[in-house]
């Protein structure tokens, strides 16, 4: 059932309106076999492009939608409510183009903001590599300067979208430490790119994520985002955004699987009553809602603090950690509330279950969530 939201303005319950009608029209006909396929949905990121809904909180000036933080959140928590994986991979692009935005010459920005603004091009973001995951300072994918390049060697992991984007926000050294890292925009046709097979994952199927592979792959210098050893910074400058991207998601799955939970329940009878009839269900429920709510309530407590420029690293970590593990325990209930048929691919809530656990990974795990936390507490 649609959330009942509190939103700032017209526009803002317009785009919410918009985004259910463009969801339950293309997304959620078609989600179920491209999932259960393992299928890329060719054009679907194009169509929510052409809605708008790709570059929402971004400057208008740019071609972004200008709409605060907390309504582009709100918008993305629908979206993942009808297919989880598209609702990472616009998180994603969201990410992928900040570094850009953010600390980009005016001229990169004229250059190349307004493509990625207008939906017409996918971002991907790569950061992580095979031994370099949460501790992002031990990156060892290599940028060596050439004259007017640099010439790339090394491999990187996990990517959204890898192999499908159309430009990469790639993290790599330049220099010694974790003050030699540097951020750079790397378009995906680049000589010298290539990408592995899509990795054999538990949920999020129909959009792939591979390794990436530079082979003395010579990039403009040019495409350098911010200065050189500028990168940690910027990438944890996006990733405090990207945290409450994911935890928009994992609200998203848990708000589905609970109307998918609530409507079995009125539904199905036992003993001559509908099982939400009985206490012990009907107070599993009731947990299960309490969680949506709260959970809701941090992305969008955070998402504020970022609109009026208030620090909300902390409160970032916080939201993505409750959002996810409230979407793993949502999801597992809804499960048990089916049953046996719950634990089968007959129903959604299985999906929804495996769905959630990624979201409790990545973006950085929930340990790492906790140690940020438990930092800000003590400055």
């Amino acid at each position: 059932m649609p959330v009942d939201r509190l939103l700032p303005s017209d526009d803002a319950r317009d785009l919410i309106a918009l985004t259910r009608d463009v969801a339950d029209k293309v997304l959620d006909p078609i989600v179920d076999e491209y999932e259960r396929d393992e299928k890329y949905p060719e054009g679907v990121m194009a169509q929510l492009g052409a809605a708008g809904l790709l570059s929402l909180p971004q400057p208008e000036q740019w071609g972004g939608g200008g709409q605060p933080y907390d309504v582009y959140l709100q918008v993305l928590e629908e979206i993942a409510a009808r297919w989880a994986a598209i609702g990472v991979a616009v998180s994603v692009h969201s990410l992928s183009s900040h570094p850009l935005l953010a600390y980009g010459a005016e001229e990169q920005k004229q250059r190349w903001l307004p493509g990625m603004l207008a939906g017409d091009q996918i971002g991907a973001y790569s950061l992580s590599e095979p031994q370099a995951g949460s501790d992002a300072a031990a990156l060892s994918c290599k940028a060596t300067r050439d004259g007017d390049n640099y010439v790339l060697n090394g491999s990187k992991a996990w990517i959204t979208h890898g192999g499908k984007a159309d430009f990469y926000t790639l993290f790599a050294r330049t220099g010694e430490g974790s003050k030699g890292i540097s951020c750079f925009l790397v378009p995906g046709d680049l000589e010298g790119l290539s990408f592995g097979k899509p990795e054999e994952k538990m949920g999020l199927h129909a959009v792939p994520t591979t390794s990436a592979f530079y082979d003395n792959a010579r990039l403009d210098a040019d495409r350098l985002i911010g200065t050189e050893g500028q990168g940690l910074s910027i990438a944890f400058s996006a990733l405090d955004s990207g945290r409450l991207g994911i935890a928009a998601v994992a609200v998203g799955i848990a708000q589905a699987a609970l109307d998918e939970a609530v409507r079995y329940a009125n539904e199905r009878t036992t003993f001559g009553r509908k099982i939400i009839d009985h206490q012990g269900l009907g107070f599993l429920l009731a947990d299960m809602a309490a969680a949506v709510v709260s959970a809701r309530a941090t992305y969008l407590d955070a998402a504020r603090r970022r609109d009026l420029g208030l620090p909300y690293s902390t409160q970032a970590s916080v939201a993505k950690l409750i959002a996810t593990d409230a979407a793993m325990k949502v999801t597992t209930d809804a499960v048990q509330v089916f049953g046996g048929v719950g634990y089968t691919r007959d129903f959604r809530v299985e999906r929804f279950m495996r769905e959630a656990k990624i979201t409790q990974i990545f973006e950085g795990t929930n340990q790492i969530q906790r140690l940020v936390i438990s930092r800000g507490l003590g400055s």
